[in-house]
């Protein structure tokens, strides 16, 4: 079969393969020009999921006419003032985009430069464009694509619902958004709700933005990074440990003001949280590298989501030491939607999902069965008394009546019951109740040597212990209650890894060395990183081309699979180019240890040991929750009080 040369109109379509996987790809490419032509506002419509209409409004530059031209051909962009391919500052620079849309749907531009007495536009089908013509518009550039894969039909058939398609559209633009908090963006069709990320400017651009696109409690529950090493720099929010997602869509990576998908980044991301947050759950947080364009290539895929650094292991060790080092400094702190929760849990007969979930799992927000409202009761029951089948006031019945209650508050004790009908009001019914749970019956009371002004610490003044599992505290504006095994698991726990820190990791000479065998990249990349290992306690080196010597175990760790480990690990490598295994393994050892060494249940603790508990829970990092990721204490504010019963 001889060589020939393609016809551009296929060309243009095996670009499009590339450039335009779903609308949402369209989207994207779309917005990045507009912000590369400085776009402070971006207004963005969808019909059908991006497959019947995409039209993008901005009012950026814009382009002349001879720009016009050009700026549907292959190859041609704007973005590039020389050969050097690694001196990228543009969010779009390969000159694909355009032509391959126009490939695959029907695309109208028209855009007026500054220069120009009045507008442009032209039309590409199919690949087969129109003339220019002059068209009305005040500034920047409105771009129109309709029937997207109209001449590739078999594209469609690999499209998802409409509805999915509208969501994948709705993602691209709240990354972008988040990259540019200054842009005001807007979005909205006839597939979906209208969304509007209004601009933000000063030092609380960001964290407003953040607000505005992941969840309006992330500011209170975020921490600033703000970290540099050897020319790289890392800013922007995490959340705490405890204001986790099921997923991590709610991570938000940026490198350069350009969003990415990278493994590496990622990575990094879960092994700086391993150990503070549960296995299933992921971080919220938006992170911005920022770096020489030359240390990073940003031409690895035509849709520009993956990167490549130059030096992996230095931006690594930025995230993990950086986001670390957050951590320990926010000490105590855990998600204030812990005291919603809380309050949720309280409330009688709890029984709606809370919106978006909490920070420990599914939340449930105060739902009476049947319509019944506890906060309208009536403070004293009627006279005579209520029959089956009757109500109050002659509606339908609900399913229970207000007679009796059963409260079972925070599982201090089992469910005490109130007669509603001993003549007192629903509220006083309750506050007797909890009064009875914390009565000083078998429970130890730090009354006697309560000291007030303790109050004024973080974690407050020990009021009580209850049930040997949790301690009561009073704060200047509310309660605390204190997992106490909980806390002093984690207390224990960052004592040993500090001694793992400071004096080493004591090793294990192996009498005979164990011989792997492994492919040859596996062990090049493990030699790569010996000198990592050997900090955690691992020694080796290599053996021939395709196996490793392994001399040295940590001796923390006992008897071990020396070759599962190896394997583990260059997996690690391969995948994540992390080499942490060892050490996680060292620490999930210390974990256990701190599990079996700390306060148990059912013990029971004076006032002056509580107090204690609470001031080195104050003064040590990351005990706002336990090895396993679950919340240490919660917070009750006199605010959450006085809506437990109906107040607020």
């Amino acid at each position: 079969m001889s060589v020939r040369q393609l016809p551009d109109r296929v060309i243009n379509r095996i670009a499009a393969g590339e450039v335009v996987e779903r609308p949402a790809s369209v989207v994207k490419e779309l917005v990045e020009n507009a912000l590369d032509a400085g776009a402070g506002r971006i207004d963005i419509t969808t019909a059908g999921g991006g497959k019947n209409l995409i039209r993008i409004v901005d009012d950026g530059a814009g382009m002349t006419r001879d720009d016009l031209g050009l700026a549907i051909e292959r190859h041609c962009t704007s973005k590039l003032d020389d050969e050097d391919l690694l001196a990228i500052s543009t969010l779009g620079f390969r000159g694909e985009a355009l032509p391959s849309i126009g490939a695959i749907a029907r695309l109208t531009i028209t855009t007026r430069h500054a220069s120009e007495p009045h507008g442009w536009q032209i039309r590409v089908e199919g690949g087969v464009r129109s003339d220019i013509t002059p068209a009305p518009l005040d500034r920047g550039t409105r771009i129109e694509v309709q029937d997207l894969f109209f001449s590739t039909p078999a594209r469609l058939k690999f499209l998802k619902t409409e509805r999915a398609e509208a969501a994948a559209i709705t993602e691209v633009v709240r990354r972008l958004a988040l990259s540019r908090p200054e842009v005001r963006f807007s979005l909205g069709g006839s597939d979906r709700s209208s969304l509007e990320f209004p601009a933000r400017r000063g030092d609380n651009a960001l964290i407003e933005r953040i607000g505005d696109v992941v969840d309006a409690e992330f500011a209170a529950n975020a921490i600033a990074i703000d970290a540099g090493r050897e020319g790289v720099g890392l800013v922007g929010f995490i959340g705490l440990p405890t204001f986790h997602r099921a997923a991590a869509t709610h991570q938000y990576l940026t490198v350069n003001g350009r969003p990415v998908r990278d493994k590496l980044i990622m990575g990094a991301i879960r092994g700086a949280f391993y150990d503070v947050m549960p296995r299933d759950r992921h971080p919220v947080l938006a992170l911005d590298i920022r770096l020489d364009p030359h240390e990073v290539d940003v031409n690895v895929h035509p849709a520009k989501a993956d990167v490549r650094f130059r030096d992996g292991g230095l931006i690594r060790g930025l995230i993990v030491g950086a986001i670390k080092q957050a951590l320990a400094a926010a000490g105590h702190r855990a998600a204030t939607t812990g005291g919603i929760n809380t309050v949720a849990a309280l409330r009688p007969h709890s029984g709606q999902p809370l919106h978006g979930g909490g920070p420990f799992g599914a939340g449930y927000r105060a739902a009476p069965p049947m319509g019944f409202d506890w906060r309208t009761a009536p403070d004293r029951p009627p006279d005579r008394p209520i029959a089956p089948g009757q109500s109050v006031d002659g509606t339908p019945p609900p399913a229970w009546t207000p007679s009796t209650l059963a409260i079972d508050a925070v599982g201090l004790r089992p469910a005490v019951r109130i007669d509603a009908a001993a003549g007192v009001g629903f509220a006083e019914a309750v506050q007797t109740a909890l009064a009875d749970v914390l009565a000083p019956a078998t429970d130890t009371r730090a009354d006697s040597g309560f000291d007030e002004a303790a109050t004024l610490h973080p974690l407050g003044a020990a009021r009580a212990q209850v049930h040997g599992l949790y301690i009561v505290a009073q704060t200047r504006d509310g309660l605390v209650i204190v997992d106490q095994h909980a806390a002093h698991e984690r207390i224990v726990y960052e004592r040993l890894k500090a001694q793992l820190a400071a004096n080493g990791v004591k090793t294990q000479l192996l009498l005979i060395p164990e011989i792997v065998d492994l492919p040859e990249d596996d062990v090049g990349r493990l030699i790569e990183r010996a000198a990592e290992f050997a900090e955690a306690g691992l020694v080796f080196d290599a053996f021939g081309p395709g196996a490793i010597a392994v001399r040295e175990t940590p001796a923390m760790l006992g008897r071990i699979d020396v070759r599962g480990l190896m394997r583990d690990l260059a997996d690690d490598l391969a995948e994540w180019d992390r080499a942490n295994r060892v050490r996680d393994r060292l620490e999930r050892v210390a974990a256990t240890m701190a599990c079996h060494g700390s306060i148990r249940a059912n013990r029971k603790l004076r006032p002056e040991e509580m107090n204690a508990l609470l001031r080195e829970m104050e003064a040590t990092p990351n005990s706002g929750q336990c090895n396993h990721g679950r919340p240490t204490w919660v917070e009750l504010k006199l605010s959450d009080i006085e809506r437990l019963f109906g107040r607020r």
